[in-house]
């Protein structure tokens, strides 16, 4: 027989352990329980996104699981629980599901977040804080072993460690050999200016805005766009991983790549 705990139990936990009520983020991210179920968790399933797709892959393993999720159900508002908002709630509530997403306090926690988790994977020593939200640090900042001289051995590591078939794109904005490389994770394109101003000469993230590309190449800084999926998918598995430890509930993470 599986093993349950209960669910209360674990939100209370993530809600500590994220400082879901500390962290300031934006109205829509709805940080914390999204959704309960009847009350016990048998297994954590973890996901970058709460799509039809990622409900529709956990409810079909059946059980009482819990779908932690980096973006959460209510990004597009305070909409009517009609068509889309209506079929996700549907499968979530007819198979049990209980939904817990944490966006910008996963983003910015120093042991499981996206930023912390992809600058270790990177071997990044890391320096401090950069780049921020509401006056709250989000990304992090650390310099490169002396093993990687150079930016394009830095993209094809970062190639290496999210398993991307492709090359991230590089815009080659600052100097061959990289030292300070800051990360902010996702669609932080638009923080250019900030890695100018806090010295770093690479910046890592998702994706940006066109005309980032003219302030890499104006400012002087590398930016490094790896994918917003794909950059986002380290935190939620690294909670999972800690999470189904401390619970001692099997774990997993649902693979649903969008390829941008």
């Amino acid at each position: 027989m599986s093993r349950s705990v209960a669910l209360t139990d674990v939100v209370a936990y993530l809600d500590g352990y994220l400082r879901v009520r500390e962290v300031p983020d934006y109205d829509g991210a709805v940080n914390g329980l999204q959704v309960e179920n009847s009350g016990t968790i048998d297994r954590i399933v973890a996901a970058v996104d709460a799509s039809q797709a990622t409900i529709d892959g956990v409810a079909a393993l059946g059980g009482s699981p819990l779908l932690l999720v980096h973006h959460g159900l209510f990004f597009d508002g305070n909409l009517p629980v009609t068509g889309r908002r209506y079929r996700r709630l549907r499968a979530l509530l007819s198979h049990d599901v209980a939904v817990y997403s944490s966006h910008l306090p996963l983003d910015a926690h120093a042991e499981v977040g996206n930023n912390s988790v992809l600058a270790r994977l990177l071997g990044l020593e890391l320096q401090g804080a950069f780049g921020s939200y509401r006056g709250n640090p989000i990304g992090v900042w650390g310099t490169l072993p002396q093993g990687m001289p150079s930016r394009d051995a830095l993209v094809a590591r970062l190639q290496s460690v999210l398993g991307l078939a492709n090359a991230p794109r590089l815009i080659p904005g600052g100097p061959e050999r990289v030292l300070r490389v800051g990360i902010v994770t996702g669609g932080a394109g638009t923080l250019v200016r900030e890695a100018r101003d806090a010295g770093l000469d690479t910046f890592i993230t998702g994706e940006g805005p066109h005309h980032t590309y003219f302030d890499a190449m104006e400012f002087g800084v590398n930016v490094i766009h790896a994918g917003h999926y794909a950059t986002e998918t380290v935190g939620v598995r690294a909670l999972a991983e800690h999470l189904g430890t401390k619970f001692a509930l099997p774990h997993s993470f649902h693979d649903h790549p969008t390829g941008m």
